[in-house]
């Protein structure tokens, strides 16, 4: 039989020099330690115990084992991650230095639905107690890794927060000069309406004149509705004004906007997974704060 490099093993053994038994419902792997000639005995938590946990308290009994891994039929080996209760399904072979020993789990009894029941109910607890006395370190891990999402996407937004305040100034700056020349241009109108009506003219000239001007403004306010679909409410349109300059300005200095969007984003929903992540009441578990210096 050749293993998962391809090279043979020099010793094949029998199932019966690795034994299976189950004891107050718990499996016990006996097997012959190579260095120190003697039989030992290892009681499993199926539920628990992974491959790599049971090779490694393998190898803790006999210094001398350099080599101890697990293969299936097959010939393939068997992940260290993988749960012993998902091995003592099917037979497979344990490996030790250069010895493989063929082993074969026993059978176990069907058991009746109400003991099957009972024993999910009992492995659902352990899953609970489990996550429960580990949640509040995989809690802190989580912490500093959004500490440090949150520190990192802070480092990429600041130059571009700059940028984006010199642009937002430029831009106001123009919007305000426009409307204060949009004021300028109405009252030189009106002074010129004025002066021609009661020194160059009179009311019965200037009054078709003003007709046509009040009808030419209710026209540019169609037009500007025809083309924005909004009516011409001052703050919007200053604001609609506003929003032209600075995407102009953004373009001209090379300020990726949808860039910044998105790290916005990002940054929004680090933060506030982070809020959540520190809500006492939301894991009904006592926090431990992290600094930032952490």
């Amino acid at each position: 039989w050749r293993g998962w490099e391809g090279a043979p093993y020099s010793t094949l053994l029998p199932s019966d020099e690795v034994t299976i038994n189950y004891r107050h419902g718990l499996p016990v792997i006996t097997l012959m330690l190579p260095t120190r000639s003697e039989r030992c005995q290892f009681t499993i938590k199926p539920v628990v115990t992974t491959v790599g946990a049971f090779l490694r308290d393998v190898q803790r009994e006999d210094k001398g084992i350099e080599r101890a891994e697990v293969f299936a039929t097959d010939g393939s080996k068997v992940s260290d991650a993988t749960l012993m209760e998902v091995l003592l399904m099917n037979d497979f072979k344990l490996v030790i230095n250069d010895t493989a020993y063929s082993v074969s789990p026993p059978v176990k009894d069907k058991l009746n639905s109400e003991h099957a029941t009972e024993m999910e109910d009992i492995k659902s607890l352990v899953h609970r107690l489990f996550v429960a006395l580990h949640l509040e370190d995989h809690q802190i891990r989580k912490e500093r890794e959004l500490l440090q999402k949150v520190d990192h996407l802070k480092e990429e937004l600041l130059p571009l927060e700059q940028m984006k305040a010199r642009i937002m100034n430029s831009a106001d700056a123009k919007t305000s000069r426009l409307l204060w020349v949009g004021l300028a241009l109405m009252s030189t109108q009106g002074g010129a309406l004025a002066w021609f009506t009661w020194w160059v003219y009179s009311w019965d000239i200037m009054e078709p004149v003003t007709y046509f001007i009040t009808y030419g403004s209710a026209m540019a306010f169609y037009a500007y509705f025809v083309l924005t679909k909004q009516d011409y409410i001052y703050p919007h349109a200053k604001d609609r004004q506003f929003l032209h300059y600075f995407y102009r300005k953004s373009k001209n200095q090379h300020f990726n906007v949808e860039r910044y969007n998105k790290l916005k984003d990002d940054l929004a929903e680090a933060e506030e997974s982070l809020r959540r992540l520190r809500q006492p009441l939301h894991l009904r578990l006592p926090i431990q704060e992290i600094s930032d210096k952490d």
